[in-house]
Formats: structure tokens, C-alpha cells, sequence
């Protein structure tokens, strides 16, 4: 389980996260979202000791990430896919996270099994598609069989065959019991992916909740009655006292109205109707309302990088680094 408690990381005068607490649950798939520059970057980051907090700590089944010996077996993540040295092949790759943390050999070949590049792994990275490089790196996750898994953005670059696959991935590996925390741009991927959202704007935390709850807390409901006799409707519902309002092709909609009752109304006064269906906000429609007053970039407005990356070099020792980290930097754009 992942546990961050008033977390805070500050750039010079930049506050890229602002004590920020939640709990990543186990056994559901748990979206993060935020808008551009929100700090969902740099909270993984920290969460993964590649940053260091301000204030605040982050745990990992009750320790910090720096007091796992063989990280990888505990938690796998994917920030960046293209954190893989050009030169070396795969299974190399991957052969080399395998004995810094002490996994076996044979883990490796299953893992590149699992993610489909069994027929690719002796050929060098450099020569990766997106899509396969995105493997890879989800390769290198699951690596350790860890209990908590990560990833940012984990669809990028994927045909459809290999969304649906990471998709049912993740619900498989929260079916087990395990920690899935993810972070995506695409509203109508995870609506069908996560099962929690914890949500951020401007480094706060905005929402922790279930997926349900978070569309029906940030949205409006509305049920929906179309009618070849439309006059006679709306006689009916002024009789009742209630005031539609107009819906698409002719039809009628009535804000947080039941459903039950509406058709029962219908009926009672011979109306007939061709529709009478509850109509709710998408989560992407939930989210831009609640993130509203978080958005930092606008279209239209000059656009920057988070202050975490300004400065955000990865420095001449990465690759001592990676091989104690599951994922290598990413920017706060995501």
C-alpha cells in the first residue's frame, strides 16, 4: 500500500505539491488525474525517492522506498519508457534490473513473454517502436512480481489490441489483491479502467473516491423523456410541478428527476413516450468541472514546462540510479 502524508515539494518559489495525503487502496485499479502541471509527475517521482519531499513522507507498506533493499520486488513502475540504454538489447535490459535485485534469470524470459516481445528480445532498444518500448518498460514493472505497481501514461504509443491487453492487465492484477495506480490523460480509458480516483490541481488534493461517486458528486443527472406528443407532456409535468428543460432532437430533461416517478406520471396521464432514460455526465465532463479553477495551461497561453523540470537534468549517475529505481523521469506535463 502506498501512503503519502502531507507531502510537499517546493521548486525556488514554485509549489509543485502541496501537502498533499491520500492512500493508495489495494485491490482496485486507482486512476490519478490532474491537469497539466498539477504535480501527478513529481508526486510519482517522490514516491519513488527520484525526488526528494520538502516536507511530508511517502510509505510503501510502512517504509520509505529507500529502506527497500530489492525495490523491485515490492513495487514496479513505469514513468518514462524511453528509460532504457539505446545499446542494449531487451532481454539485457532486463536481465540487468533482474540481478540488481537479486531476481531470477528466468523471471525475465517470463516477463518478456507476458508482455509480448518474446520474438523481439535480443534486438537493441534503439531500434524500438513506441509501442514497443512502452512494453519494455511495462516489462521491467512486473518484473520483481511486485505487490504495487505504477504507471504513467501506460497506453501511450500502444495499437489497440495492446490497450485492451494493458487494460485487462491492470484489472487482473488488482483482481489479486495487488496496489494499481495509474495516471492517464484519457478520461475514456480510465473510465473503464479505474475503479478509484484520487484527484490533484495545482499540487492539492481535489477528490479520493470511488468512480461513481466522483461523476454523481461532480456532475448533473438528469432523466430524459421524449414524446409524439410533446404539448401534452409538458402540460403534465407543469401539473405536477415540474419544469423541464430542453433536451436534444425534441426531447425533454429533468434535472435530478427519478426516474420512477416521471414514468409513472407519463402513465397515469396516458402520455406515451419514446424515451425515458437517465442521462449522466461522462468522466471527462466530471472532471473538467471540478478541475475547472486547477487548469494552469490554456490553450491559446504560452506554454511551459513544471518548474521540476527546468532544472530536471538526469545527471552523469542514471544509470547506477536505475538500477535501485523501477522507472526513470518523467515531465510534469502528464
Amino acid at each position: 500500500m502506498i501512503e503519502l502524508h502531507d507531502l510537499t515539494k517546493r521548486y525556488g518559489k514554485t509549489l509543485a505539491v502541496d501537502r498533499l495525503s491520500f492512500r493508495v487502496p489495494q485491490g482496485v485499479v486507482t486512476g490519478f488525474l490532474g491537469p497539466n502541471g498539477a504535480g501527478k509527475s513529481t508526486t510519482m517521482r517522490m514516491i519513488l525517492d527520484l525526488d526528494r519531499p520538502t516536507a511530508g513522507r511517502v510509505t510503501i507498506d510502512g517504509r520509505r522506498y529507500g529502506q527497500l533493499s530489492e525495490p523491485l520486488k515490492y513495487i514496479g513502475a513505469l514513468l518514462e519508457a524511453k528509460a532504457v540504454h539505446p545499446g542494449r538489447t531487451a532481454r539485457d535490459h532486463l536481465l540487468w534490473l533482474a540481478q540488481s535485485n537479486r531476481i531470477p534469470t528466468a523471471r525475465v524470459d517470463e516477463v518478456l513473454s507476458l508482455v509480448g516481445l518474446t520474438s523481439v528480445a535480443r534486438k537493441r532498444a534503439r531500434g524500438f517502436s513506441l509501442g514497443m518500448g512502452q512494453r519494455l518498460g511495462i516489462a521491467s514493472a512486473l518484473l520483481g512480481d511486485p505487490e504495487i505497481v505504477m504507471f504513467d501514461e501506460p497506453v501511450n504509443g500502444l495499437d489497440p489490441e495492446g490497450i485492451l491487453w494493458i487494460r485487462n492487465l491492470m484489472k487482473r492484477l488488482a483482481g489479486e489483491g495487488r496496489t494499481v495506480f495509474v495516471s492517464s490523460h484519457l478520461m475514456s480509458e480510465m473510465a473503464v479502467t479505474a475503479d478509484h480516483l484520487v484527484v490533484i490541481g495545482k499540487g492539492r488534493l481535489l477528490a479520493d473516491m470511488p468512480m461513481a461517486e466522483f461523476i454523481r458528486h461532480n456532475s448533473r443527472s438528469a432523466v430524459r423523456l421524449r414524446t409524439p406528443h410533446p404539448e401534452r407532456l409538458l402540460d403534465v409535468l407543469a401539473g405536477g410541478g415540474i419544469r423541464p428543460e430542453p433536451g436534444p432532437g425534441g426531447s425533454y430533461e429533468v434535472v435530478d428527476g427519478d426516474l420512477a416517478e416521471l414514468g409513472e406520471l407519463a402513465a397515469a396521464h396516458g402520455v406515451v413516450l419514446h424515451e425515458l432514460s437517465p442521462q449522466q455526465a461522462s468522466l471527462e465532463e466530471a472532471f473538467m468541472q471540478m478541475t475547472a479553477d486547477s487548469v494552469e495551461y490554456h490553450a491559446g497561453a504560452n506554454e511551459g514546462r513544471d518548474a521540476a523540470d527546468a532544472g530536471g537534468a538526469w545527471g552523469t549517475g542514471w544509470q547506477d540510479r536505475t538500477a535501485r529505481q523501477p522507472a526513470a523521469r518523467g515531465t510534469e506535463e502528464n
